[in-house]
């Protein structure tokens, strides 16, 4: 099952984070660049001291103890969502009330 999703987010190009279980610490705001075999390749960065860092790791598919993915996010700073009213009217779905048959 985790060979056939790894796979999968390999071929979509998500964004992921990666927990390795052998080395109990997390890859965060990764990307799953290639999967040939049980060998995956992660590609992301770390910032360190006002300097960014490009990684690229090879580690074993049986390492990996965790994936997780970003969902959606919502904006701290903007406090007014965005509601279907918002919308633009084409763009907006009206409720279908089917009629009633009164006997």
């Amino acid at each position: 099952m985790l060979h056939r999703k790894i796979y999968q987010i390999c071929q979509d190009g998500r964004e992921v984070c990666i927990f390795l279980r052998d080395q109990q610490r997390w890859i965060e705001s990764g990307h799953i660049v290639d999967f040939e075999g049980d060998i995956v390749t992660i590609r992301y960065e770390t910032e360190e001291d006002d300097e960014i860092s490009s990684w690229e790791e090879m580690v074993r598919l049986e390492s990996i103890g965790a994936v997780t993915q970003k969902l959606a996010s919502v904006s701290k700073t903007n406090t007014e969502i965005v509601v279907s009213d918002d919308c633009p009217e084409a763009e907006q779905i009206h409720p279908q009330y089917p009629e009633h048959n009164q006997d």
